[in-house]
């Protein structure tokens, strides 16, 4: 698959050199973010159970927080001079995080497939960071490092609310 040239009227004067590689991680994170956030809703609406109101709440507040980096991620795939995702499909095409469509998932395995996604995503963001700094692109190599924490934070959530007790 051919990449086209950005149009140039999307051109954003940028010091950088190619960020190229930054941008495709970066988007390949942007895709991920998506299909985390939509599961985690999808979780956070169909969650059952004795502790549905602490999974509920929890879901929802991580969900939120999932959907907050998305626009912080694609403004900085624009800082970098490139150009971002456009439409469900393109998500679809580079998503890893697969979805989860089942008409049942029992909490528990709600947050087991949520704690291992937000540690796939931290793997993405991992990229995004190896890429920043290859290109020398400081703020991107700065801000991913947040990004992942909230992740890897999450990722603990999730783990702490599942142990048995």
């Amino acid at each position: 698959m051919t990449k086209k040239k950005p149009n140039p009227a999307l051109d954003t004067p940028t010091s950088l050199g190619n960020t190229r590689s930054v941008a495709d991680a970066l988007n390949a994170s942007l895709a991920d973010c998506f299909a985390l956030y939509l599961k985690t809703k999808n979780f956070h609406w169909h969650v059952s159970g004795p502790h549905f109101r602490d999974y509920h709440l929890l879901l929802d507040a991580q969900a939120a927080q999932i959907l907050g980096v998305t626009d912080a991620i694609a403004e900085r795939v624009r800082k970098t001079g490139n150009t971002t995702l456009r439409s469900i499909g393109e998500i679809a095409r580079r998503q890893t995080i697969a979805d989860n469509d089942s008409e049942f998932v029992a909490p528990a395995t709600m947050l087991a497939e949520l704690r291992d996604d937000n540690l796939k995503l931290v793997e993405a963001f991992r990229a995004v960071k190896d890429a920043a700094e290859d290109a020398k692109d400081n703020a991107t190599s700065g801000i991913v490092d947040e990004w992942t924490d909230q992740a890897e934070e999450r990722a603990w959530f999730l783990f702490e609310a599942s142990r048995k007790g």
